[in-house]
């Protein structure tokens, strides 16, 4: 008698010249390990795609800009394989600063840090930046902030979309996420923006007494409006951090509020970190069940890799399989104060 268990055998790759990287992935869903998990990450980012009205959300942390994975999230975004992004201040930090002509440059993770102190060089695990740049950015942002309009309590999603349109002005290089962003109408909110050199700028702004504000309390009553106004949500996460558990409590929130607990039907992430040692960012999605943060029923990969080994796969057979985004109902967002309207069209 066969064992219920044993219903299907792993399937050795094979190698053949001009294999696309989707047919790629779709094959390593008869494999094991972390290969089969990224590959049941694809197969469920795709599974979203084809819902008829649903909200992808994408957060992003770590460091993965100035790793090089810039161009691939704006395409992303560009191309509405996800319509709603929550981020780290840093991240888009790093991005305003590479769309603004600032180089990250390869180096090693065995350098001398001290040698590097002295030089002016910011060191990310192997990535090198110039400190004197990172600090232009800076005044340049507080340029920005300082001409926008007094007394006015913006929320990140509102401060970003200026911020997008202002770098499409200014920038040397157009691929920037926050650039795409505000011109695909995709909301980037960055819940924690005073842990990031942007918070830098407002106080800058500050000590030239030119006060700006960013509400991040309207940052939660934004990302649960749009929760609450979606017909069905996915999440994508690139990292764990504050993104995940901003998109997270969403869900949450809609019930304290009083709305019907319903939990995100979809959900993806890459990450480094492991669920054992209690902390959100390596959380499995089980146990954001017990939450209701994650539907009981929702389809879920969760992919324990490096974001800059896994994504530019995904991206890649995202990019073979385009139809699905250009045919997707893509939510459109009009927001009017409390009063968000959430449409679909292709």
């Amino acid at each position: 008698m066969t064992s219920k268990y044993l219903k299907h055998p792993t399937i050795p790759l094979r190698v053949k010249k001009g294999k696309p990287t989707s047919q790629l992935l779709d094959e390593m869903l008869a494999t094991g390990f972390q290969g089969k998990t990224l590959a049941e990450a694809f197969a469920i980012w795709k599974m979203m795609l084809r819902e008829k009205n649903i909200t992808i959300w994408l957060g992003l942390s770590g460091a993965i800009v100035p790793a090089g994975m810039r161009r691939l999230i704006a395409y992303l975004i560009e191309e509405r394989f996800v319509d709603a992004v929550v981020s780290t201040g840093a991240q888009l930090f790093h991005d305003a600063a590479e769309a603004l002509g600032v180089v990250h440059f390869r180096g090693s993770a065995m350098l001398d840090d001290k040698a590097l102190l002295k030089e002016g060089i910011d060191r990310f695990y192997d990535v090198l930046v110039q400190e004197k740049l990172q600090r232009r950015v800076d005044r340049q942002v507080q340029l920005f902030i300082e001409g926008l309009e007094p007394g006015r309590q913006y929320s990140s999603r509102e401060f970003f979309f200026l911020l997008g349109k202002h770098l499409s002005k200014k920038a040397v290089n157009k691929d920037s996420i926050l650039i795409k962003a505000a011109a695909a109408g995709v909301p980037v909110f960055a819940p924690a923006l005073a842990d990031s050199s942007i918070g830098y700028s407002f106080v800058m702004a500050r000590q030239n007494k030119i006060v700006r504000y960013v509400d991040q309390i309207k940052d939660i009553e934004e990302t649960a409006l749009i929760a609450a106004r979606s017909k069905k949500s996915g999440v994508i996460y690139l990292g764990g951090g504050v993104p995940k558990n901003f998109i997270q409590q969403t869900e949450l929130l809609n019930q304290i509020l009083g709305s019907k607990l319903r939990g995100h039907e979809y959900a993806v992430q890459l990450t480094t970190d492991t669920p054992h040692f209690g902390g959100l960012s390596g959380c499995t999605f089980t146990e954001a069940q017990s939450w209701g943060k994650i539907a009981g029923n929702a389809k879920m990969a969760q992919c324990f890799c490096d974001v800059t080994i896994g994504l530019p796969f995904l991206a890649q057979a995202l990019c073979e399989e385009g139809s699905l985004a250009r045919k997707r109902n893509k939510p459109v967002f009009d927001w009017n104060g409390d009063k968000l309207k959430i449409g679909y069209k292709r």
